[in-house]
């Protein structure tokens, strides 16, 4: 993509990020698919606690840089991706 400042054509590149968003619910907030996976597991003999479920989505996405990209997925978040109410997300970019 070409941009024109002041007469000069100024050429940026983009580049192409790998973007992970790691989703889980808040702490306190009850999880039935954690919660049957450990008495699952109990029936079979392991004792497990403190089962957590994560969900996570990776894709690409093309930018001028890291920081970018990330505002943009923390907006994406926001907007579509997450409840805030009761998710919390980390995202990784490289």
């Amino acid at each position: 993509m070409n941009r024109i400042i002041c007469g000069y054509s100024l050429m940026v590149i983009y580049m192409k990020y790998n973007v992970e968003v790691r989703i889980a619910l808040k702490k306190g907030m009850l999880n039935p698919e954690t919660s049957t996976i450990e008495r699952a597991l109990d029936l079979l003999g392991y004792e497990v606690e403190n089962t957590n479920g994560y969900n996570t989505l990776t894709f690409q996405m093309e930018g001028e840089n890291r920081s970018e990209i990330k505002k943009k997925v923390e907006d994406m978040c926001q907007r579509l991706l997450t409840n805030p109410v009761i998710h919390d997300h980390e995202i990784d970019v490289k």
